[in-house]
């Protein structure tokens, strides 16, 4: 087993396109991190250098204590997963998972062992003599997978290994890492543009936007108390709802008003705006879509909208609505607590009234886009 460890990592192309930036992160041993973010943020070339498959231009990578920069991929005691399989399609299930041990002349029997008890982690033993082929996608990862186990690596890399599975496959297969994960409690390091594999599986989460990473924490944590606005958009599906509105300030009291209902700022929130001496100000203020509760037009806490797009998800509706001044918000409401009557008013077109309890509001301000709480 191992730790990883990043110095002001940094990959440039050419001149002056610059990859990643600054990186620096400690991985501890038996830690599954998860780097997440959108298309070209830089966390799949960060794997690859970690991986000595790209070259890098500034700052140091360790792997259990020593500086690998210069050495060759096959000497870092690495195991990586690619999003594409790349299995031999020539061999059988059981040469491809044992293509790497024929290579280091391990002797048969210790090969054979390897590959069978690797093999009846994964579910696969009945496949060992099939060619890939012959095989579905979620199981040519699992031999991908397991040509990466008989490795006995330090640390275990996974490039988006779950990318070309259909919704139902990603599924399994998640759960699958999950208790692969529990198995051979290894150092796991695993990429992906899908904020749900970041969620379920990550001890913790590396969120990177344009090369930087923006936050590193727990998902309770980057959920919970996200460092900026762009990591509050990105963690949440559907994301958060963010509209600019005005924080007033009255003695002890803090109250919003967005688009002229008046809500107090209660709970934790409110004691954190104290702690912190925030005055009235402006913010963008977010509330995630499972924190609107249908109210009433008599309440005024509560915003007159629009429905535009009722998306039935079976335990839930997802209701896109737009307010009076044009700006759009996304609603989730359970469907287990509509009456049919409920149910059969919330259409295109219709006007419906939300509100939210004053203990669930995130505070960001408008010129850096950082939590105002953090």
């Amino acid at each position: 087993m191992a730790s990883v460890k990043l110095t002001n990592v940094k990959k440039i192309y050419g001149k002056d396109t610059v990859a990643v930036q600054e990186f620096n992160l400690d991985i501890a041993d038996k830690e599954f991190i998860v780097f997440v973010g959108p298309s070209g943020c830089g966390k799949s070339t960060t794997l690859r250098m970690i991986a000595g498959l790209e070259d890098i231009s500034e700052g140091t990578v360790e792997i259990d204590g020593v500086v690998v920069n210069d050495l060759q991929p096959r000497d870092r005691n690495i195991a990586m997963v690619f999003q594409n399989y790349a299995l031999y399609p020539h061999l059988t299930v059981f040469e491809n998972m044992a293509f790497s041990l024929r290579l280091k002349n391990v002797p048969n029997e210790i090969v054979y062992e390897k590959v069978t008890k690797a093999a009846e982690i994964l579910g696969i033993t009945e496949y060992l003599t099939r060619k890939p082929r012959a095989l579905s996608g979620d199981q040519r990862q699992r031999v991908a997978i397991g040509r990466a186990m008989v490795r006995d690596s330090k640390v275990f890399l996974m490039d988006e290994p779950l990318s070309n599975l259909d919704a139902k496959l990603r599924n399994q297969m998640r759960a699958e890492i999950i208790l692969l994960r529990q198995k051979i409690d290894t150092t796991f390091i695993y990429v992906t543009h899908d904020q749900t594999e970041a969620m379920t599986l990550g001890d913790r989460i590396v969120i990177m936007k344009d090369g930087f990473i923006q936050q590193v924490g727990t998902p309770t944590e980057v959920f919970d108390m996200p460092l900026n606005l762009f990591v509050a958009e990105f963690i949440g599906a559907p994301k958060m709802n963010t509209f600019k509105t005005k924080l007033v300030c009255e003695g002890d009291k803090y109250y919003v008003n967005p688009y002229g209902a008046k809500i107090e700022v209660t709970g934790k929130k409110a004691e954190m705006l104290k702690g912190k001496r925030i005055g009235s100000r402006e913010v963008i203020l977010g509330v995630r879509p499972e924190h609107f509760v249908l109210s009433s037009s008599d309440n005024p806490e509560a915003i007159p909208c629009k429905i535009v797009v009722n998306e039935m998800m079976g335990s839930e509706l997802h209701l896109h609505v737009v307010e009076d001044n044009g700006d759009k918000l996304i609603v989730r409401i359970p469907t287990v607590s509509l009456s049919d009557e409920q149910r059969a008013s919330l259409v295109y077109g219709s006007t419906i009234y939300v509100t939210f309890e004053g203990k669930v509001m995130h505070f960001f301000d408008p010129e850096t886009q950082a939590n105002l709480l953090v």
